[in-house]
């Protein structure tokens, strides 16, 4: 019935059964849990700092990106591998409603969450451009307003599929045409852009993704995000210098990562991590050595392929974690699963915005939720074009009115919250975002419960 409680499939039931029975894990079990999600956050943290992260910048010196187009584009697409895979799990596998509540229940976490732990966990203020955050949230709003209405009706046609393909492939277009379109909007909107223009010429200065070295003197920048496109053209890619992680000269090499740090609190944490770094270092070339620097794709893939089996082995501790300590389903998908799925997210943005490049944090942050979208349209459209050809795939949309309205005011709030903030990320604007993901956070659980609305939900069997 219409006021009737839905029942909700367990978590756990997405994945194996863990290594200790309920009762074990009551008895002290948990803790082994525990510290397997803990081990899993400084993985995580190890593949983006020393892979991920290094293998991008030269992605976007090869291809010329701005800090906001690599984010948007590169680093969204690795950092979201677990969204992917969750979405051709749940098509092709699990047989579940193929991510949707995965995905669209952690956007709010993405833009708010996110965005919180960037500003709080950052001791530079980091700049940021109106035209980037802008284009990122427009696209986001479109695709998110795509998703909702096509499982309005809990059915998925393959036309309605491929239309989210090629929503995400207008975004591409648009990107391969960012710096054309922010100059003709500047000079159209002029009068009220004036300082959004000095802010990302400022933001350009203090902040390259990329530069080069004249012949006769020190590390220029001969062209900048105002007079080119987001290819550059003739440029010396051989004296190409990147400045993420302040490598000095291209021609050093990196130092091993077998190397003992100095201070004392860095060293125990090499000691405690020296089975994953051992292990990363066996299977993913270090791009960031001479010897390896032109596989820099296969770095990027196979560090991509790492965030995904880590974050799949954190959501499925954090969930068996969960269980035992008796939260309910509807809150730990809102606030565990969630933080869980988006850890390669928020690691990638935190470590950015600390080296002080606002724009790729906040264009991953943001691009990263239209990559979502796009991973609900690959299996979607597989499966409906090619494998269930007969008919539309079944999907559930339960809450989807709360859902819209949430995600739409989440991506309003941070578009005005930076404007209001004066376009930087510090700890000001991650205070507010905290509070109101906090918000929004309770108001959802509340609806979840059934508290709030007619929505009550229950565990299936139970």
């Amino acid at each position: 019935s219409e006021n009737g409680t839905r029942c909700v499939l367990s978590s756990s039931s997405e994945f194996p059964e863990g290594f200790f029975t309920p009762q074990e894990r009551k008895d002290g079990g948990i803790v082994i849990y525990i510290i397997i999600i803990l081990y899993m956050f400084l993985a995580v943290s190890i593949v983006c700092d020393d892979y991920f992260l290094p293998s991008l910048e030269i992605i976007s010196e090869c291809l010329g990106l701005s800090q906001d187009v690599a984010g948007a584009t590169f680093m969204a697409a690795g950092s979201s591998a677990p969204e992917l895979v969750t979405a051709f799990l749940g098509a092709f596998v699990t047989k579940g409603d193929i991510g949707v509540s995965t995905i669209l229940g952690s956007a709010i976490y993405n833009l708010l969450g996110i965005s919180a732990a960037c500003g709080l966990f950052s001791s530079v203020v980091s700049r940021l451009s109106c035209w980037p955050l802008f284009r990122d949230c427009l696209a986001y709003t479109i695709s998110a307003a795509a998703v909702l209405a096509m499982i309005s009706d809990n059915r998925i046609y393959w036309y309605e599929s491929a239309s989210l393909l090629l929503i995400y492939g207008c975004y591409i277009l648009v990107l391969c045409f960012d710096i054309k379109i922010n100059q003709y909007l500047m000079k159209k909107f002029s009068p009220c852009c004036t300082c959004f223009t000095k802010a990302m010429e400022e933001n350009a200065e203090q902040q390259p993704l990329v530069g080069w070295r004249d012949e006769s003197g020190p590390l220029i920048r001969q062209q900048s995000r105002t007079d080119s496109g987001i290819f550059q053209d003739e440029l010396d890619y051989s004296q190409l210098s990147t400045s993420l992680h302040g490598l000095d000269e291209i021609s050093e090499d990196h130092p091993n990562v077998f190397t003992m740090p100095e201070a004392d609190m860095k060293r125990i944490l090499w000691v405690l991590s020296l089975p994953i770094i051992t292990l990363l270092y066996l299977t993913i070339p270090d791009c960031r050595r001479q010897f390896w620097r032109n596989w820099f794709m296969v770095t990027f893939l196979i560090s991509a392929a790492w965030i995904s089996a880590i974050t799949y082995v954190l959501v499925w501790m954090v969930t068996i974690a969960g269980e035992t300590l008796g939260i309910p389903e509807s809150v730990m998908g809102l606030t565990l699963l969630a933080a869980g799925t988006s850890v390669p997210d928020t690691v990638a943005s935190v470590l950015v915005a600390r080296k002080g490049n606002g724009d790729m944090a906040m264009s991953n942050i943001v691009g990263s939720n239209v990559f979502d979208m796009l991973c609900l349209g690959i299996p979607w459209f597989i499966k409906t074009a090619f494998i269930t050809t007969s008919g539309p795939i079944e999907v559930s949309s339960s809450g989807l009115t709360y859902t819209a309205i949430s995600l739409i005011c989440s991506v309003g709030f941070i578009f005005l919250a930076v404007h209001l903030n004066g376009w930087k990320i510090d700890k000001k604007l991650g205070t507010v975002c905290l509070v109101l993901y906090l918000v929004f956070t309770v108001l959802s659980i509340l609806y979840e419960l059934g508290i709030i609305g007619n929505n009550p939900t229950r565990v299936c069997g139970n």
